[in-house]
């Protein structure tokens, strides 16, 4: 892959470079976004590299970095306002890079490993509630003068809260793919490369073949199911400028986003008696640890049901309220 700007270092050390950023999209098969947030992250490192030591940095000046190198980094980068999650993105990159180098015994990571990754900040998801998820992915809220261009929003965002799906995940949806097994499950690549099945509610292959049978466009099996207007592929922005018009009118707030159904779907399904571990699979994630920061935004309902249940928890209330 190639950066957008020239890489501040000696060509030994940007040709390495170039492979790793290859190695990361082409065999560990990192999400593009972030082969390229690496490589910027990489390059703003190298322009402090090179200021450092007064003139451009090699493979040499990699093999010899100390947790001192990355700290005076790390506080340039906080200075100039670069925030947590930002800081250990960049972290992370440099780190998976002299990880690369030394498996070709060009420099070695132990002496960097005693650098910490700025602490983050918690954050939960925000989902949205179930009414207004419902109304969301409805044709008919759509504020849409064309009834197919509405059809087709709302399947999308049927797509994202009746299947879990990422919006470009939706987006990246084919005739052909949607018309397996009758449309009753759907085989995703998410982040990673990975692969699920996302089972498909009847409401939402209905507001799908609502829009098919309304978009003006054919569409070939292998090409993108959802179109733009004047017949392109659909873009995300779209899709999340249409869903901000329509927060606006049922007065929800600026959280209430298409990955926010997503959210929705998981933290829905958990609050209806859903196991965690097949949550983890109808979303893709890679650890449960991801998926368990649905539980904090349940407890509410958690401790709702607790109250409700169980057998002490009356006489418990009753203690604390002497």
């Amino acid at each position: 892959m190639e950066m957008t700007a020239p890489i501040p270092c000696k060509e030994p050390l940007r040709a390495q470079i170039a492979a790793w950023l290859a190695h990361l999209s082409r065999e560990r098969r990192v999400a593009a976004r972030t082969v390229e947030a690496y490589g910027r992250d990489l390059r703003q490192f190298l322009h402090h590299l090179s200021r450092h030591i007064g003139g451009l940095a090699d493979i040499g000046d990699i093999a010899e970095l100390k947790p001192v190198d990355l700290r005076g980094f790390l506080a340039e980068r906080r200075r100039e306002g670069a925030g947590s999650r930002t800081l250990a993105r960049g972290l992370a990159g440099i780190r998976s890079f002299v990880r690369y180098l030394e498996r070709q015994g060009l420099a070695s990571s132990a002496g960097l490993n005693a650098t910490r990754a700025p602490r983050q900040p918690k954050t939960l998801p925000r989902p949205v509630a179930a009414e207004a998820a419902i109304r969301l992915s409805n044709a008919e809220t759509q504020l849409r003068d064309e009834p197919w261009i509405a059809a087709r929003d709302a399947a999308v965002l049927a797509l994202c809260y009746g299947c879990g799906l990422r919006i470009g995940e939706a987006l990246a949806l084919t005739p052909r793919q949607f018309g397996e097994q009758a449309g009753r499950s759907l085989r995703i690549t998410g982040k990673g490369g990975r692969t699920r099945i996302a089972p498909v509610l009847p409401v939402v292959r209905e507001a799908v073949e609502a829009y098919r049978g309304l978009c003006p466009y054919p569409a070939r099996p292998d090409q993108p199911l959802f179109f733009g207007a004047r017949g392109g592929p659909l873009r995300a922005a779209i899709i999340q400028r249409a869903m901000a018009r329509m927060r606006g009118a049922l007065g929800l707030p600026d959280s209430a986003t298409p990955h926010a159904l997503r959210h929705s779907f998981a933290s829905h399904l958990l609050a209806g008696g859903g196991d965690l571990r097949t949550i983890q699979e109808l979303l893709g994630h890679a650890s449960l640890a991801t998926t368990q920061v649905y539980t904090a935004v349940d407890t509410p309902r958690l401790l709702a049901a607790y109250a409700a249940a169980h057998p002490r928890a009356g006489a418990s209330h009753a203690k604390r309220s002497r």
